[in-house]
């Protein structure tokens, strides 16, 4: 049984850790810092951290005054917010001066499950990466979160990081590298690559053992960096592999699958299926039925693998 961490709880950790030895790090949030985990920095410095209260917007606008003075500062709120309510400041005030602010945003895609469409951000990577200078990342794991957090203090430049609610597979070890806009081969193959981010790499994973055990063998690619994007990973895997699955726990529309389908296009067209959020909000329920509910399963992945291979 794999060790489950919730990349939220890997977050704060990482947060409080990394600002035992950087003072520049202040931390926002909007009145949610016990969901987020931006908590655990508040207990330990509380003079580097502003509950901004139920105030996105001048929580980003404050964020970009502080990278302005020096500071390196993390903004904190659940994606839906992060992204919507805020997107002007953060477009305005944040990316086109390209002020030194990291957003990491909580509680993404639909295992928020009960919290119901209103809070499930389906469409948040879409969002993020279509504005210039936005770096976007989406750690596979804990120990990843952990790597990424680290790697965004010493970029210089806006970054979001999504990170989920839930406790999820760890599919990483503590000396997996990472670094911004580089994918991960995480398994060899060389019928189907099958590249994922987020939630849907352990899933990727299991799929590829359910297609081995048919005979098919299938690469697995975590793509953690979504914006930029590792195009030289993909166009090999595609001129290797000659058929393509992308999975995330968003929607199809912009977001990995969106991205892949543009580097394809454009390098290397080959057959392709995304899987993730068919165009649609999301709904109250449990996390993991809402995954099987919307086809973000091992068992859809594995299908959507044989059905690009039949179409070499």
């Amino acid at each position: 049984m794999a060790e489950m961490i919730a990349t939220r709880d890997a977050y704060g950790e990482a947060l409080a850790r990394l600002g035992e030895t950087n003072e520049s790090i202040v931390v926002l949030d909007a009145d949610l810092s016990g969901s987020t985990k931006t908590s655990i920095f508040a207990k330990k410095f509380p003079e580097r951290f502003f509950n901004m209260g139920i105030a996105e917007q001048d929580m980003m606008g404050t964020a970009a005054g502080l990278a302005a003075s020096g500071k390196i500062p993390f903004a904190s709120t659940f994606a839906i917010f992060a992204t919507g309510r805020a997107w002007e400041q953060v477009r305005q005030s944040i990316a086109y001066p390209r002020q030194n602010v990291k957003i990491v945003a909580s509680h993404a895609g639909i295992t928020v499950g009960e919290d119901g469409a209103s809070h499930q951000s389906v469409e948040d990577i879409t969002v993020m990466r279509a504005i210039p200078n936005m770096t976007v990342i989406v750690p596979a794991d804990g120990i990843e979160t952990g790597k990424v957090i680290e790697e965004i203090i010493k970029y210089n430049g806006p970054v979001y990081v999504r990170v989920g609610r839930g406790k999820s597979p760890v599919v990483m070890n503590e000396s997996h590298p990472f670094e911004i806009g580089k994918g991960t081969v995480l398994k060899d193959g060389s019928d189907v690559s099958i590249i994922a981010c987020g939630i849907m790499v352990s899933k990727a994973l299991e799929a590829a053992e359910m297609l081995k055990s048919g005979g098919i063998s299938a690469r697995v690619i975590n793509m953690s960096t979504i914006k930029p994007l590792d195009v030289p990973l993909i166009v090999k895997a595609a001129r290797d592999t000659r058929a393509i699955v992308t999975a995330e726990e968003h929607s199809i529309i912009g977001g990995l699958g969106g991205a892949v389908s543009e580097v394809l296009a454009e390098n290397c067209p080959v057959p392709l299926k995304r899987i993730g959020i068919e165009d649609v909000f999301g709904t109250s329920g449990d996390a993991d039925r809402l995954l099987e509910l919307y086809g973000l399963t091992p068992l859809n992945i594995a299908k959507a693998a044989r059905e690009v291979i039949a179409k070499k």
